[in-house]
């Protein structure tokens, strides 16, 4: 234990001087080079002995590092009967580590509930800009901070959802604080071909193939452009023949398979008429329509069916071009036998990011639904043979999203368009999210661009979402340290992916432990409560990760059609969870992000001695 000590405290001052921080965060630093040095250190057999002696075996040691050693070499030393003067004071006592992760977290994510200690964020959907009820309703529920995604709409819709957000405090008497998310450099697909104009829609059905939901189009006036109702799909017609359509007349047709088709009309409003379908139909362009109204044909013909991309179907095996030109991509042509004459082709929306591929290297699509494999580059495309995908293939879409987790990039965390939108982000935003931040540099970047536009910083919010993220994440939270606020979100959807499924927990127990060492909340975030937001039923296993969330500083519910009534479980199961403590043993392995930290940022590394334990 004193050789433990000993190298803990030597390491943490080879990183050099924390006099550039923010004042408040500079005996946190500390701290977090402490916990980091600790982890250099194959500690697990030492904690089974301690355990053995029923003495702390250092598993919550987090907050307090030095401290914890102090504290359990004084007892050592009094069961021994000896004197020990440790000379040198911790930083942070026991009490400070609690107190300084509940300041910073008030400060980033503002005041804790009532009855709760965990924050819940909700991501607020565009429709929010329109209807202050929903702000409302998610404060009433459970809601404490609001996540806008500088990725979709524009400032105009951005000032009018918080807006709406600020209106629903005064009313409630709520406090909620704004995250807005940077778009970052997101890679993604980039555009297909459009296939054939035709328009197929299907009733649902159930297994026996009765119709359990009818099929439902809008027709609307072609010269007056109508703002439709949900996702149903709609298109133009004459409106004169649209006039003439009542409730309850049906629309006979023969579809793009010459089979006879029925329309009936449920609905109709001023330049509008939704019909309904109890079979499948293909609608094309030149189709007659045949509406029967008072004994009388009304003909009117559909002039335009949108043409629809066509997606890429791809088995594992398949070979798919991967250009650095933004021209539409297109399926495999193949001859009459099914040999492929020209293999698959799609573009990318950060050409430049095809210069740092190495051969061999792994690529993901579509949240990894289809996995590859770099087999060659050339000047202008990169060959990828697919190696995963499910039995029968799976379609490949553009503005899908790329991840490439073995590969050196070279990007920037700001866009254009993420500079554009500080802007907004110093004036309204409570904390700014840092997407796809990789480095300390990226972080550095976003401050400095802050700085220059305003006195003003939010909360630095670092986002973790690739490997290269998770390996410099104590150089980033150093970095962030500069600014009076910071926090880390730990982004699991790209991170699953750029490390795989099988690491994830693994990697966010670590994520926890550094933030809790640096006293600085965590955003605990992606697919929480996914299935009760979206479709109304929660998963168990869902609600369970849910209930394990407790452990960061605050949850993040996506947006979904049921999110007010998911928000409402979540309050209700952390309000539960407050009750519980968790018993939790943390053993200690050599942890390599430690390892990679020190090597980096010391010169010459500091010797790692075994332990005689």
């Amino acid at each position: 234990m004193l050789q433990l000590r000993n190298e803990v405290l030597i390491t943490e001052k080879t990183y050099g001087s924390l006099d550039h921080l923010h004042p408040h965060y500079r005996n946190s630093a500390r701290n977090l080079l402490q916990y980091l040095a600790l982890r250099l250190h194959e500690v697990r057999p030492l904690q089974y002995e301690l355990s053995e002696w029923a003495l702390s075996s250092l598993g919550r040691a987090e907050r307090k590092v030095h401290a914890t050693l102090d504290t359990l070499l004084r007892i050592m030393h009094q069961l021994l009967g000896k004197p020990w003067d440790p000379g040198e004071k911790p930083v942070v006592c026991f009490e400070d580590g609690r107190r300084l992760l509940e300041e910073n977290t008030e400060a980033l994510l503002g005041e804790t509930p009532s009855g709760r200690r965990v924050r819940i964020m909700v991501t607020m959907p565009t429709e929010a800009a329109d209807n202050y009820r929903l702000a409302l309703q998610l404060l009433q529920n459970g809601m404490n901070c609001a996540r806008v995604n500088c990725a979709h709409d524009n400032p105009e819709v951005w000032e009018k959802i918080i807006s709406n957000i600020r209106r629903a405090e005064e009313i409630s008497g709520l406090k909620c604080r704004i995250l807005m998310d940077l778009g970052g450099p997101k890679l993604r697909t980039g555009p297909l071909e459009a296939g054939p104009a035709v328009l197929k829609l299907r009733p649902r059905r159930d297994e026996w193939g009765q119709v359990l939901e009818p099929v439902r189009l809008w027709f609307y006036d072609k010269k007056k452009m109508q703002a439709l109702a949900d996702n149903t799909p709609g298109l133009p017609v004459d409106g004169q023949w649209l006039s003439k359509c009542r409730q309850g007349d049906t629309i006979v047709l023969k579809d793009a398979r010459h089979a006879r088709r029925k329309m009936v009309v449920a609905e109709v409003a001023e330049g509008v008429c939704l019909v309904e379908m109890f079979k499948t139909v293909y609608l094309k362009q030149g189709l007659e329509l045949h509406l029967k109204h008072k004994n009388k044909v009304h003909a009117a013909k559909l002039t335009e069916v949108p043409r629809r991309e066509q997606p890429i179907a791809l088995h594992s095996g398949d070979m798919l071009l991967l250009t650095r030109n933004n021209t539409p991509g297109c399926p495999a042509v193949t001859d009459e036998t099914g040999k492929v004459l020209q293999p698959a082709v799609i573009g990318c929306s950060i050409p430049e990011v095809l210069n740092d591929l190495q051969p061999g290297e792994p690529i993901w699509f579509d949240d990894g639904k289809i996995g590859g494999m770099v087999e060659r580059i050339e000047a202008d495309q990169v060959h990828v043979r697919i190696t995963h995908a499910k039995i029968g293939g799976e379609k490949l879409r553009s503005e899908k999203g790329i991840n490439l987790p073995e590969t050196n990039l070279h990007l920037n965390a700001l866009t254009p368009e993420d500079v554009e939108a500080l802007r907004f982000v110093v004036r309204y935003a409570d904390m700014v999210g840092l997407s796809f931040a990789n480095n300390a540099n990226d972080v550095a970047q976003v401050i400095a661009e802050m700085q220059k536009l305003s006195n003003r910083i939010p909360g630095v919010v670092i986002k973790v979402e690739t490997r290269q993220g998770f390996d410099n994440l104590p150089d980033m939270i150093l970095t962030a340290m500069r600014t009076p606020i910071c926090g880390v979100m730990i982004a699991r959807g790209d991170l699953a992916i750029e490390c795989g499924f099988g690491r994830l927990a693994e990697l966010q127990e670590q994520i926890l432990w550094v933030c809790e060492a640096a006293h600085v909340p965590v955003i605990w975030a992606t697919q929480v409560l996914e299935g009760l937001t979206k479709q109304g039923i929660p998963t168990r296993a869902e609600v369970t990760d849910a209930a394990m969330g407790q452990r960061a500083e605050c949850i993040m519910l996506n947006k979904g059609e049921h999110v007010v009534e998911a928000t409402r479980a979540l309050d209700d199961i952390l309000r539960r969870m407050q009750d519980h403590q968790t018993k939790k043993r943390t053993t200690m392995r050599k942890l390599h992000l430690a390892e990679k930290f020190f090597t980096k940022n010391t010169e010459p590394a500091p010797v790692k001695k075994k332990l005689n334990v």
